[in-house]
Formats: structure tokens, C-alpha cells, sequence
């Protein structure tokens, strides 16, 4: 689906097109350590759940 619209925007407007090109690598690399600690947060707050929510899980199985 990018790359489909990537081609649009290349016949409508290529200078803009090879801009978005070059660009679209650095902005990606800029962006990958919010990835990154979103990734990290995401698991703490599940690991945390699953610590609290435990007790109760196993008192379901008795």
C-alpha cells in the first residue's frame, strides 16, 4: 500500500516524492528509540498486571 501511494506522489509531485524518499530512513531512525521505550513500557505494565492479578488467577483454579 506505500509503495502504491508513493508512486502517486511521484507522478503527481516527484520532486516532493524523492524528498519523502530520502527523509523517510532519518526520520525513522529518530523515531526508533520512542519505539523502543514504548516497547519497554508496554511490557512492564503487563508484567505488573500479571503479578497483581495472580493471586487471583490462582485462587479460579482451586
Amino acid at each position: 500500500m506505500g509503495c502504491l501511494l508513493w508512486a502517486l506522489l511521484f507522478a503527481l509531485c516527484w520532486p516532493l516524492a524523492l524528498l519523502f524518499l530520502v527523509l523517510y530512513p532519518i526520520v525513522w531512525l529518530l523515531l526508533l528509540p520512542f519505539r523502543l521505550i514504548g516497547f519497554t513500557v508496554g511490557f512492564i505494565l503487563e508484567s505488573i498486571w500479571a503479578i497483581v492479578t495472580l493471586p487471583l488467577r490462582l485462587l479460579k483454579r482451586i
